[in-house]
């Protein structure tokens, strides 16, 4: 039976060997294509099981182990982030694509280990790394390789804090990872961590706005990637933490766990998340709050493997027992989370002694207090002077190099010549910095001229549009005088010229009846005149409406009145129940005295003419219509009332035009309904 199972396991083997070279390639091809397939899905326990199965097979292929042992790397890193693990098969990597002088399969080892190094902290086998890292990019003329290694690089650089050479870095990489082929969706992706990893530098330097406006350049990249978009997430939250916005930190906290829910656990992302939390109520002071995500940040923290993960959960655990004055359990907690700080995170390793040193002292600890607090000093000042101190060390070894070359010149004539060169040098330099200067003072004098011309043009072109738009003002009352007051006037023209020329038509019945229609429509025309005047004069400065509560009652009086002199055409007006609208009042007595009057128009020549007047209100809107049964019109007969590029004259009153832009302002939508032969409506909705 032991014979059969040894034969069971190794019969592919046998198999395998007998193929040929080029069955033998293609099954390697296929089992490579299958992993791509594996990891691009998140399927990283098979993706481990198949690449296993792939260095079986390879045998001494240099290429097929490089990739092989990648894959199986890449499974055991984001398989619960299990990196100690994973750090061999990237190194077994490395080492074949240096054999094979494979370069893309060298560049990704790279970059991987790069960061495993650090999360495993192999400190000095990562600065060896980056040595060699240099050195490749420095040879080299693969936009790909510069693209990925210039990243890495741009990541050493910000765990240590050199935030400027790190934002560099970063930004030459992006630059050539845009340069890859627009359809590779993973590096889309990595252009968007790389934006997200920016924002996180300005986060570090506390330049928060800065921050979110990096991430909002990551955002659109990361669309396809939970994973990203989760960390990107928790850079928006820490960010309004400091904003104190606690609208945005809300939304982007339930982003994450939204995300989460629709994958596998993010363990770090939801840690990083409640940490971020945990943070924001210990500032404002709401411990009970605060402690719920503090335990929750702790809890997933030691669920995700990583260590700097828990290390930051636990200054915010410390910082929360500090904040409730349980100080030995502060201590306990802030010891715990410093073994690794330092190479973590420097700032989080000053955060964790000032934590303690304030431990101490409200212990009455002095001797204790003052050793963090000490620690806690040191330590923050060489962060912020290790810029300094280098520029110093730099500084010295100039003036020590200065100082060899002068006691060399002592001993050569040759080398008194070339410091007269090089003072020559420096003259010429002094005469092109004075004449920089003076094309930058010239340049600034044309600058500012030009700056003084626009504003003077800017100046010019506002006075034109007011002169402009005082103009239309004039031209818009002057149409709406001559239509308002046009049909009243010829109306009692027409009475007059008939009393005077045609007396013996009237009887004297008739006679008192058109006196008292002339006289009745000669008053209702001064008042509809001192009406309008008065309007135009109060928007003679700027023509705006002034909105207050009009009855429809009221207008629709205004029309009886205003129109009184019409005799053979019968009006109507429905009013049953008694609207109120919060409207411009004159605005909507001009838009209803030309509807009026267009329809008195319509039915000039028609038997039995009437028009209707109603209103009505539904769905908490107020409808007016008109409707008239004189012979109706054509679609183009009313294409002022939709086409602001179709204008009437003047002759005939602005009409529909004036009907369309007075609506406009009023927020009221005009349409029209005509039949030939049958009549036409026009319907006002507020």
């Amino acid at each position: 039976m032991k014979n059969l199972f040894l034969c069971l396991i190794f019969y592919p083997v046998l198999l395998f060997s007998q193929q040929s070279p080029i069955s033998a390639e293609k099954e390697l091809s296929e089992l490579i294509v299958k992993c791509d397939t594996l990891l691009n899905s998140n399927n990283y326990k098979q993706l481990i099981v198949v690449a296993t199965k792939g260095i079986e097979k390879a045998k001494n292929k240099h290429y097929f182990l490089s990739r092989f042992n990648y894959f199986k790397a890449y499974g055991y890193e984001y398989d619960n982030n299990l990196y100690e693990k994973a750090v061999p098969y990237y190194e077994k990597s490395l080492d074949y694509s240096k054999k094979g002088r494979h370069l893309k399969e060298e560049t990704l080892a790279l970059m991987r280990l790069n960061y495993l190094y650090y999360s495993t902290k192999q400190f000095s086998k990562r600065d060896q790394l980056i040595d060699y890292i240099k050195k490749v990019l420095d040879t080299t003329k693969s936009i790909y390789t510069q693209g990925i290694l210039n990243g890495s690089l741009g990541e050493y650089y910000l765990d240590q804090a050199a935030y400027e050479k790190f934002i560099g870095y970063k930004l030459k990489a992006i630059e050539y990872r845009k340069k890859f082929p627009k359809d590779d969706a993973r590096n889309l992706v990595n252009i968007g961590i790389s934006y997200s990893q920016i924002a996180s530098a300005y986060i570090k330097m506390k330049q928060y706005k800065k921050g979110i406006e990096y991430s909002g350049y990551a955002q659109p990249y990361l669309k396809t990637s939970d994973n990203a978009t989760a960390f990107l997430y928790n850079d928006y939250i820490k960010c309004y933490v400091e904003l104190e916005n606690l609208d945005s930190i809300k939304k982007y906290y339930n982003g994450i766990h939204k995300l989460v829910s629709q994958n596998e656990p993010l363990h770090l992302n939801i840690s990083s998340a409640n940490r971020y939390m945990a943070e924001y109520f210990i500032a404002k002071n709401q411990i009970n709050t605060a402690s719920n995500y503090a335990d929750k940040a702790v809890l997933y923290a030691l669920k995700s493997n990583d260590e700097e993960i828990l290390m930051e959960a636990n200054i915010s655990k410390g910082k929360l027992e500090f904040a409730q004055k349980k100080y030995p359990e502060a201590i306990k907690t802030l010891n715990s989370a410093s073994t690794y700080a330092y190479e973590f995170d420097k700032e989080s390793f000053i955060t964790i002694n000032k934590k303690l040193s304030q431990c101490y002292e409200a212990l009455g600890d002095w001797q204790n207090a003052y050793k963090y607090h000490t620690i806690y000093s040191q330590s923050n000042e060489v962060m912020l002077t290790e810029s300094g101190k280098q520029s110093i060390a730099n500084a010295e070894a100039k003036y020590q190099n200065q100082y060899k070359q002068e006691k060399i010149n002592t001993l050569s004539t040759e080398n008194k010549l070339k410091n007269l060169q090089i003072e020559n040098t420096r003259k010429q330099q002094i005469y092109l910095g004075i004449g920089f200067v003076l094309l930058v003072v010239i340049a600034g004098l044309l600058f500012k001229q030009s700056r003084n011309r626009r504003k003077s043009n800017e100046k010019l072109q506002l006075l034109n549009q007011e002169l402009d738009q005082a103009n239309k003002t004039k031209a818009l009352f002057f149409s709406i005088l001559n239509h308002d007051l046009r049909s009243p006037i010829a109306n009692l023209i027409h009475f007059l010229h008939l009393q005077h020329e045609s007396p013996e038509l009237l009887d004297e019945e008739s006679k008192v009846r058109l006196q008292y229609k002339t006289l009745s429509g000669a008053e209702n025309l001064l008042t509809s005149m001192e009406d309008i005047l008065l309007w135009s004069k109060g928007q003679m400065e700027n023509f705006q409406p002034h909105l207050k509560n009009v009855t429809i009652h009221s207008l629709f009086e205004d029309t009886k009145t205003h129109f009184s002199s019409i005799e053979n055409i019968e009006m109507v007006f429905e009013n049953p129940e008694n609207i109120q609208l919060n409207t411009d009042e004159d605005y909507l007595k001009t838009i209803i005295r030309n509807l009026t009057g267009n329809a008195i128009k319509a039915c000039e020549k028609i038997e039995n003419p009437i028009i209707i007047w109603k209103s009505w209100q539904q769905n908490s809107q107020t409808f007016l219509t008109i409707s008239d049964n004189g012979p109706g019109g054509t679609e183009g007969q009313f294409k002022a009332l939709y086409d602001e590029k179709e204008v009437s004259g003047i002759k005939t009153g602005l009409g529909l035009h004036l009907i369309r832009d007075l609506g406009k302002a009023i927020d009221c939508t005009v349409t029209v309904e005509s039949k030939l032969n049958s009549g036409t409506t026009f319907k006002l909705t507020f």
